[in-house]
């Protein structure tokens, strides 16, 4: 094959083993250049691991290649030492991973970062390097741009540090870019501009992508060519029309079918409330000068009051730095606030550590970023048993041990991984460990940050249909947080929509879905469900 026609990249019976398990399995694509394939299947499918083999940033030694070739640009890759893919990576090839508050440096702000990116492979630096941080934080959505340049990445939403990823990796302007999961912390809004940034920089590049997600819509979009993955193999591969028009695999069919079935908890008026809050702040200091004086405040959570009872769900939506996570942090008393919060009719606002310690039990949280919630060096089954052990230290070995497999299994893992570490299992997997570590404890209110973002379309209707299973049979109370409005719409009751820190609009849910009154919410619910008529949950 002459070098024009050739494909940029190459992947032939590739095969990833961690220990005796294997990962990936005899996996074959190709991508030409200015093409974008996407990998699609279910959680632990091996997706992502065929990605990373591709840099060779698997976790060597516990990694290994049994066999296969990589060939990128003719040259083959698995064989590449590893001064050769200092050169590659971030360069001819870049990658945006699924997790960014992994992958960002906490001790760096966002210019010292993206500015390393240009000085290492572009030696640009000082003004030249300001200016183009600022044209790349601006083509990825990011607000106010240069107020952000000295931040630090604890400092931005989740949403936010994945715009900044997605800026380092189109910093120099690869032949190849690796995205895996790019949109997954990014709202409805954000996702259509980053959706097409790509496509504009594609075509303006002639950039060739390789895109994993489980987000089918997302693929129908920017996908030309799909290859599903099932336990390790790609079971189906195609043009994107012929594969989700005609898919001939029994997997590819089911996976296109899934999608969570629209059943909330009704409203319950006459449930006492669980927990409240009265005009909540959270404004964050703006300091500068020598002696870092306070200039002004962002107003993460601008004067929000709202009321849920037992047994309902609250849904909270709202673009990437809304203050939707904020909100749910200041209620569980994580971070500092103004205003009173009343839980199960006590006024926690202001209790000291020993004094909420009590309460923590009735309220838990599953964190956006799973893999930055779960403890590397903790096995599975000790971080789903470590609340057990804090609150309630009655419990025996045995029964602590009975209480994490039942957890286990509830949220779909096999109770026999409980010895593995976080590492060992896919970013959805950690997500439903993080969601058995909160349930454990059998909670009274428990908030829900983007619990489904990184769960496939398959496990993410599980998903939905395990926290409302949990919800009837324990009687909780939920807190969503969600940038995808259509899992919203499968559970909550009651609908809050914020912007900029306040509440644009709320109410019950359905009336809400069906009758927008905002032009701010009938935009986010367009770009939501892009289609004319918006379902009712």
């Amino acid at each position: 094959m002459d070098a024009i026609n050739q494909p940029l990249l190459d992947v032939r019976d590739l095969s990833v083993a961690f220990g005796n398990s294997i990962a990936v399995d005899r996996v074959s694509f190709s991508i030409k250049r200015g093409e974008c394939v996407a990998l699609v299947g279910e959680s632990g499918s091996g997706k992502s691991v065929s990605a990373l083999s591709v840099l060779k940033l698997l976790p060597y030694p516990s990694a290994s290649h049994p066999s296969g070739t990589i060939h990128f640009k003719g040259r083959e890759l698995l064989r590449a030492s590893e001064r050769e893919m200092r050169e590659i990576r971030g360069n001819d090839i870049s990658i945006i991973f699924q997790e960014p508050m992994t992958s960002l440096n906490p001790l760096h702000t966002i210019e010292a970062q993206i500015g390393e990116i240009l000085s290492l492979h572009r030696g640009i630096s000082g003004q030249m390097a300001r200016a183009r941080t600022l044209e790349l934080l601006t083509q990825v959505g990011i607000p106010d741009p240069e107020t952000r340049l000295q931040s630090y990445p604890h400092q931005l939403s989740g949403g936010q540090r994945q715009r900044v990823m997605i800026a380092m990796a189109l910093a120099n302007e690869p032949d190849l870019l690796i995205a895996d999961e790019p949109t997954t912390a990014l709202d409805v809004t954000v996702q259509a501009q980053i959706l097409a940034l790509l496509a504009e920089i594609r075509s303006r590049l002639g950039m060739s992508m390789l895109f994993i997600t489980h987000d089918l819509g997302i693929v129908r979009r920017i996908a030309d060519v799909v290859c599903v993955m099932n336990s390790g193999k790609i079971v189906e591969q195609g043009p994107v029309e012929q594969v989700f028009t005609a898919p001939k695999h029994a997997y590819t069919r089911a996976l296109l079918a899934a999608e969570p079935k629209p059943d909330p908890a009704p409203p319950r008026p006459e449930e006492p409330v669980v927990i409240s809050a009265d005009n909540l702040k959270v404004w964050f200091p703006i300091k500068r000068g020598l002696l870092r004086s306070t200039v002004g405040h962002i107003k993460a959570v601008d004067g929000v009051s709202l009321a849920v009872r037992k047994g309902e769900t609250l849904g909270v939506v709202g673009e990437s730095g809304s203050g939707k996570t904020t909100l749910g942090l200041a209620l569980l008393r994580l971070i500092s606030s103004d205003g009173p919060i009343v839980f199960l009719g006590n006024n926690i606002q202001g209790l000291r550590f020993k004094a909420m310690l009590p309460h923590r039990r009735d309220m838990q949280i599953v964190f956006q970023d799973p893999f930055g919630a779960l403890s590397p060096r903790m096995s599975v089954g000790d971080i789903v048993a470590e609340g057990l052990s804090v609150h309630q230290k009655s419990l025996s070995y045995e029964e602590r041990e009975a209480r994490v497999v039942k957890a286990l299994r509830d949220v779909g893992l096999d109770p026999e991984t409980r010895f593995r570490y976080p590492h060992e299992f896919s970013g959805g997997q950690r997500q439903r460990i993080s969601i058995a570590r909160a349930v454990v404890l059998e909670p009274n209110f428990v908030v829900l940050d983007e619990p489904t973002s990184a769960l496939d379309m398959l496990f993410q209707a599980q998903m939905v249909d395990l926290l409302r299973e949990l919800q009837r049979k324990r009687d909780l109370t939920y807190m969503f947080i969600s940038h995808d409005l259509r899992v919203v719409a499968s559970l909550a009751s009651h609908l809050i929509v914020m912007r900029h820190g306040k509440v644009v609009e709320e109410g019950p849910a359905a009336e809400l879905f069906k009758n927008p009154k905002s032009d701010y919410t009938r935009a986010l619910f367009a770009a939501a469900f892009r289609i004319e008529a918006v379902p009712e949950p």
